[in-house]
C-alpha cells in the first residue's frame, strides 16, 4: 500500500537556497501583481476609453480567473507533478503579460488580466514543493519566506505599479511582467526537480466545475456589490446562486473517491479552524494595505490624507516590507520551539495593536509608520504560521490541494475587506473642490474593523489543537481525532490504522525518522 506520507527515496539537499530563492521570487511577482494596477484606476478609463466602472474590471477579473484556478491547479500539482503546474502557471503570466501589453482596448487588457490571474496558484504549490523538495530542517524558513511574499506584494505592489504606470504607462506595466515571468519560467525549469509524490486519481471534472461557479458568484457578489448595490437583484441573486450550488457540491464531493476537495480533511479540527482563521487574518490584512497607501496619497488638507506621490508612499512603507522578509525566518524559529499556533497567535496581536495605534495616531507620520510595521510584522508572522498548520494536518500527497484552498479562503477574506473599505470610503466623505474626500474618521472606522477582524483570527488560533513541533508531519496527522473518519473509504481506514500502528510503536518504523521513536 503506498503511503499517503510516501516521500521521496532521497531529499534533495543541494541548490536549497537556490530553491529557496526561485519559488520566493515566484510568490512575489504574482503578489505583485495582484495589486500593481490598483493605483491606476482613477486614470485607467482614460488610458482604455471607457467608463471607471468598466476600467475596475482590470482589478476584478484577476480575483476571479484565480478563484477558479486555485483550488484546480493546486488539485493537479498533487495528482501529475507540481513542477508542471508551476510551468503552467507561468506560462499563463507570460502570455496574459503579452496579451496585455499588445492591448489597444479593454478587451485585450482584461483577457491578459484574466490569464495572469490563473497564475495565482504558484504560491501553494510552490509550498507544496518546498514541503517535497528540501531538507526538513530548511522547510520552516523556507515556507515562512514564500508565505511572507503575499504581504511583501501587497505592500510594495501599489506604488511600484503606480509609478510604472505614471512614468512609462500601461503597457509597460504588462511587459516588465511578461520579463519576469520569462526569467521565473527558464529559472524554474533549470532549478525545481519535479517531485515523486503523487495522489493517484482521476480528475473531478464535475465537482471542479461546481466550485468555481459557486467561488464566481461569490466574489463577483463582494468584489461588485458596492457598485451594483447590495440590495440589488443581481447581488443577492449571486449570493443565493453560490450558497445552493455549495449545498450540493458538499455531499457531492463526498461521495466520490478522488474529489477536488477532499472534505474529510479539512473537516479535520486544525484545518478547519486553520481556514477560518486564515479569512479573518486576511481581511484584517487587506485593511491595511488599502487604507494606508489611500491615506498616505489622499490631498493633505482638509481630508485625511498627507499629500504624498505613489513613489513617496512607496518609500515610506518600504521599511514594513523589509520587516516581512527578516521575520520570515524568526516565524520559523517560533514555529519550531513553540509550535506554529504560537506564531500565528503572536502574529494576531501584533495586527491588532498595529491597528490599535493607527485609530489613535492622529496626524503623526511616525507612529503611523511604527504602527504599519506593527501590523506588516504581525502579517509575516501570521501568513507563515498558516500553511505550516496545514501542512501539520493534512497528507503529503494533499499538500498543494489543501493550500491552494486556504489561499482560495484567503482571497475570500481580502474581497470581504475591499468591499467593507469600499463602503466606508463612500459613506464618510466632506466635498472639497468639487470632489468627495473621505475623512479621517472613515479610515479610523477601516483600521478598527481591521483589528477586529484581526483579534477574531487570534481568538481562533487560540482554539487550535496544541502544536507539539517535536512530531513529525505523519505524527501530527494521525495524532488528531479525524470528524470525518466515519466516512472515510475502506483503503483510506486501513492506511489511518496503519500509520496509528507504526506510530504506537506495533509495527516498524517509518523509513524517514528513527526506528523506535514514539
Amino acid at each position: 500500500m503506498l503511503s499517503s506520507f510516501a516521500r521521496p527515496a532521497v531529499r534533495r539537499t543541494q541548490n536549497v537556497r537556490t530553491i529557496i530563492a526561485v519559488l520566493s521570487f515566484c510568490g512575489l511577482a504574482i503578489s505583485l501583481q495582484q495589486t500593481s494596477l490598483v493605483p491606476a484606476l482613477a486614470d485607467l478609463h482614460h488610458t482604455l476609453d471607457t467608463t471607471p466602472e468598466n476600467a475596475s474590471w482590470v482589478v476584478t477579473v484577476t480575483l476571479l480567473t484565480s478563484a477558479v484556478s486555485m483550488p484546480i491547479i493546486s488539485r493537479l500539482a498533487d495528482m501529475f507533478g507540481k513542477r508542471k503546474m508551476l510551468v503552467l502557471s507561468l506560462a499563463f503570466v507570460t502570455i496574459g503579460s503579452i496579451v496585455g501589453a499588445i492591448g489597444g482596448s479593454l478587451f485585450m487588457v482584461l483577457l491578459g488580466r484574466g490569464l495572469q490571474g490563473l497564475s495565482f496558484a504558484i504560491v501553494p504549490v510552490g509550498i507544496s514543493v518546498m514541503r517535497d523538495l528540501l531538507p526538513k530542517e530548511r522547510i520552516g524558513a523556507a515556507v515562512g519566506m514564500m508565505s511572507a511574499t503575499m504581504g511583501i506584494g501587497g505592500a510594495i505592489g501599489p506604488p511600484l505599479g503606480g509609478f510604472v504606470y505614471s512614468n512609462l504607462g500601461l503597457n509597460m506595466v504588462f511587459v516588465l511582467s511578461a520579463v519576469v515571468g520569462v526569467i521565473l519560467l527558464v529559472l524554474i525549469l533549470f532549478v525545481v526537480e519535479e517531485s515523486t509524490v503523487r495522489s493517484p486519481g482521476r480528475v473531478d471534472y464535475v465537482g471542479s466545475l461546481l466550485l468555481s461557479a459557486a467561488m464566481l458568484a461569490l466574489l463577483l457578489a463582494i468584489s461588485k456589490g458596492s457598485t451594483w448595490g447590495w440590495g440589488s437583484s443581481v447581488t443577492i441573486g449571486l449570493f443565493i446562486a453560490s450558497a445552493v450550488i455549495l449545498v450540493g457540491w458538499i455531499p457531492f464531493e463526498l461521495r466520490r473517491t478522488d474529489p477536488l476537495v477532499d472534505l474529510r480533511t479539512m473537516s479535520r479540527r486544525p484545518v478547519m479552524l486553520t481556514n477560518i482563521a486564515t479569512v479573518l487574518i486576511g481581511f484584517s490584512m487587506f485593511g491595511q494595505m488599502l487604507g494606508a497607501m489611500q491615506m498616505l496619497t489622499l490631498p493633505e488638507s482638509p481630508g485625511a490624507g498627507f499629500g504624498m506621490s505613489p513613489a513617496q508612499a512607496g518609500l515610506f512603507l518600504l521599511p514594513s516590507g523589509v520587516l516581512m522578509v527578516a521575520l520570515a525566518p524568526v516565524s520559523a524559529i517560533i514555529s519550531h520551539r513553540r509550535g506554529a499556533k504560537v506564531t500565528l497567535i503572536t502574529g494576531g496581536m501584533l495586527i491588532a495593536v498595529g491597528y490599535l495605534l493607527m485609530v489613535f495616531t492622529g496626524r503623526s507620520l511616525v507612529l503611523l509608520l511604527i504602527a504599519i510595521c506593527l501590523s506588516s510584522s504581525g502579517v509575516a508572522l501570521a501568513y507563515a504560521a498558516l500553511p505550516t498548520l496545514i501542512m501539520r494536518a493534512v497528507p503529503v500527497t494533499e499538500t498543494a490541494s489543501a493550500n491552494g484552498l486556504n489561499a482560495l479562503l484567503r482571497s475570500v477574506g481580502t474581497s470581504c475587506s475591499s468591499a467593507v473599505v469600499a463602503m466606508i470610503l463612500a459613506a464618510e466623505v466632506i466635498e472639497v473642490d468639487g470632489a468627495d474626500v473621505p475623512t479621517d474618521h472613515a479610515f479610523r472606522l477601516i483600521f478598527a474593523a481591521s483589528m477586529f477582524a484581526a483579534i477574531a483570527g487570534t481568538l481562533v488560533a487560540f482554539a487550535l489543537p496544541r502544536h507539539r513541533a517535536d512530531l513529525s508531519d505523519e505524527e501530527a496527522f494521525t495524532e488528531v481525532e479525524d470528524p470525518g473518519a466515519e466516512f472515510d473509504a475502506p483503503q483510506t481506514a486501513a492506511e489511518r490504522a496503519e500509520l496509528a500502528q507504526r506510530h504506537d510503536g506495533s509495527d516498524e518504523a517509518p523509513a524517514d525518522r528513527p526506528a523506535g521513536r514514539a
